[in-house]
């Protein structure tokens, strides 16, 4: 682990100074009376003191905010070419198509690799992209969207409804590669400086985490950190490295500070966690299963059964994986979000925004009976005891342990960070004596450890979410595998990163969810530092 924290923090330091200014950089220098004069200010400095006296002269705000908007686009915007080249390669679904483009492009240079030759003096300092998903946020994410492309161009900010991350990563990251090993200078600094805002709730960053994630596997670093606009209900990603509960009312003002922040931020290391649903074929295809596009179906395996399992397991399996960055729960938690975003699906008028999304939410947590779980007799509504055996891995341990799971527990949790629900820390601010004497450590977002903890019924949930008192603490784990025994239960209802989807039970066999954690980190830049 120390290792691991090391090189987390080598990387933070590295990407740190690359979006620091010369004159951040260079700071010390000239300090001593003896030293040479100083040179004279950079161009932008030299016109940030110029709107200062235009401020004092009475020119006031629109003479300031006319500079911070050219500033912030002198800073991030790419070169035309390269953003021409960038969406010749997305269109094309093809890396190679963007040098074409340039080659092709009127007043290119003539003779071979002529804009390569270019030295990097028209890269940005701090390129930027954005990625807007225009369904959070209310109504929110298209008016959003066209003020980003105000503030660093029109060409860089991508509507998820169109340009997926995972393409970007493999034809416009790719394109800008190519470019930077054909001599590009420009595009070579902009790769290695590139920096990305998502603006939308938790699921929208965790999917650009893990396309960006990719980078590691395909050898291809440096990865672009990540800034976040939270648009979503919760934001508890967004809440844990400062970028805010919500997108403010103000949020033309908003819009421009927070890509200050993303472009000047120091970054932060996050843990990542892998998952695999393994299910029977019995009865569901695949195009009948509605899950979050955070999981994709890798086809059919061979089950392993290494002596957890206590059902029935066939021998081979249907299996999903995908990634998590703050939790993944199963119960009744996430029975309540799956009719909340059902319910948004089919009638989006009613999700208008933050406020009216968790009266919503309020409301489906009663009508799903969590209130009065002891009153029902539907099977589905009780403990989770009786079809779930859970196992974890302990800190360097290959060794699997099974966990008793309470019978007053309707809802199981395994957190990477300390918010959860809004805002709320169900595990809480443990005292190092409770900790001692469960074996527990103080819980980090990079500490390579999950916390599992339990919800009762509702009346236990609500007095954890306002911190009266702590969630039911389970165990702390660097793995998990969780075996899930149909019987009576037709579905189990589980979530990720707040994507909720129906899991179908097979009353034969049982369902498996494996968790451990991604061997590399990803990168968050921090909000908090302007």
């Amino acid at each position: 682990m120390r290792s691991r924290s090391r090189s987390c923090s080598e990387m933070s330091l590295s990407l740190s100074a690359a979006g620091s200014s010369p004159a951040e950089r260079d700071g010390e220098l000239r300090s001593s009376p003896n030293s040479p004069p100083a040179a004279a200010p950079p161009p932008l400095v030299g016109a940030f003191i110029e709107s200062l006296s235009f401020r004092s002269c009475g020119f006031g705000r629109a003479a300031s905010s006319a500079f911070e908007k050219e500033d912030l686009r002198l800073r991030a915007a790419l070169p035309q070419r390269l953003r021409d080249a960038l969406h010749a390669a997305l269109r094309a679904r093809d890396p190679s198509a963007g040098k074409f483009a340039l080659e092709e492009a009127p007043g290119a240079p003539t003779g071979v690799n002529q804009w390569y030759a270019l030295a990097p003096e028209d890269a940005p300092e701090n390129p930027l992209v954005a990625f807007v998903n225009p369904k959070s946020g209310g109504r929110v994410g298209p008016v959003l969207k066209s003020r980003l492309q105000e503030l660093i161009g029109e060409d860089q900010v991508f509507d998820l409804t169109v340009v997926k991350p995972s393409d970007f990563v493999e034809y416009a990251l790719a394109c800008l590669e190519q470019l930077a090993d054909s001599g590009d200078h420009s595009a070579k600094s902009i790769r290695h400086n590139l920096r990305v805002m998502v603006a939308g709730g938790d699921g929208t960053v965790g999917w650009v985490l893990g396309c960006l994630g990719e980078l590691y596997v395909q050898n291809r670093e440096p990865v672009p950190p990540v800034a976040v606009i939270p648009l979503g209900t919760g934001n508890d990603l967004s809440r844990s490295f400062g970028w805010g509960a919500s997108f403010p009312f103000s949020w033309k003002a908003a819009a421009k500070r927070s890509l200050y922040k993303a472009i000047l931020g120091t970054i932060s290391c996050l843990d990542s966690w892998h998952i695999v649903v393994s299910m029977p074929e019995e009865g569901e295809e695949e195009e009948e299963l509605d899950l979050p596009h955070s999981l994709r179906h890798l086809g059919e395996c061979t089950f392993y059964d290494d002596g957890t399992a206590e059902g029935e397991a066939p021998e081979t399996v249907s299996c999903f994986a995908g990634v998590f960055y703050n939790y993944f729960s199963i119960g009744m938690d996430a029975q309540v979000a799956y009719g909340f975003h059902q319910l948004r699906d089919d009638k989006p008028f009613l999700a208008s925004g933050p406020l009216s999304n968790k009266l919503i939410y309020a409301g489906y947590t009663c009508k799903q009976g969590w209130f009065f779980t002891q009153c029902i007799s539907d099977p589905e509504l009780r403990g989770l005891t009786n079809i779930i055996r859970l196992s974890i891995k302990k800190m360097d341990s290959s060794e699997w342990e099974h966990i008793p799971v309470p019978s007053s527990v309707r809802a199981i949790v395994a957190l990477n960070l300390h918010n959860y629900a809004s805002g709320r820390n169900p595990w809480g601010n443990l005292k190092p004596e409770y900790l001692e004497k469960k074996g527990f450590v103080e819980a980090q977002s990079d500490d390579g450890l999950l916390e599992i903890f339990g919800l009762k019924q509702g009346w236990h949930a609500s007095l954890v979410m306002v911190e009266l008192i702590s969630a039911k603490h389970i165990a702390q784990a660097a793995a998990i595998r969780i075996e899930i025994k149909g019987g009576q239960w037709r579905d189990a209802y589980m979530q990720m990163d707040g994507e909720p989807w129906k899991q179908p039970l097979s009353t034969e066999y049982s369902t498996f969810v494996d968790i451990k954690r991604v061997p590399y980190p990803s990168l968050i830049i921090n909000g908090t530092d302007r």
